[in-house]
């Protein structure tokens, strides 16, 4: 626990800058959704979503790379990225196991590594806080 305290800047820059690269989604949704998913959506309302959900995880991202050099807002910006991924690991698992051999599976297991990190780093930093 001492050494993901100790090491949450880097964690956090590792994981914000993979989580930036969602930003593909924002710019090019179609391959976004098939190098993800391994299928796209058709219409205008598809690109609108997938191009929201590009810009909001990217947003995630440059967060977790703010709070790596920001402590203060470490203990928010965790709490949001972990329910963030949280809810993408929950709706593939519950709706979308077809996709885990693609992309996705790989980035659901790359998000629970992260949120087991920092809620470690959250339990740990509140253990410190409390001494």
């Amino acid at each position: 626990m001492k050494w993901i305290v100790a090491q949450i800047k880097w964690i956090m820059l590792v994981s914000g800058a993979l989580t930036c690269t969602l930003f593909y989604a924002a710019i090019a949704p179609q391959e976004a959704l098939r190098s993800t998913f391994g299928v796209s959506l058709d219409g205008q309302l598809a690109e609108i979503i997938v191009r929201n959900w590009g810009a909001l995880i990217t947003l995630v991202g440059a967060m977790q790379i703010y709070g790596a050099f920001k402590s203060v807002s470490r203990p928010l910006i965790l709490t949001v990225s972990s329910i963030s991924k949280l809810t993408f690991i929950a709706l593939v698992l519950i709706y979308g196991r077809q996709y885990l051999g693609h992309q996705a599976g790989i980035a659901i297991a790359i998000d629970s590594v992260m949120v087991l990190l920092f809620v470690i780093y959250l339990i740990g930093d509140s253990h410190k806080a409390q001494n």
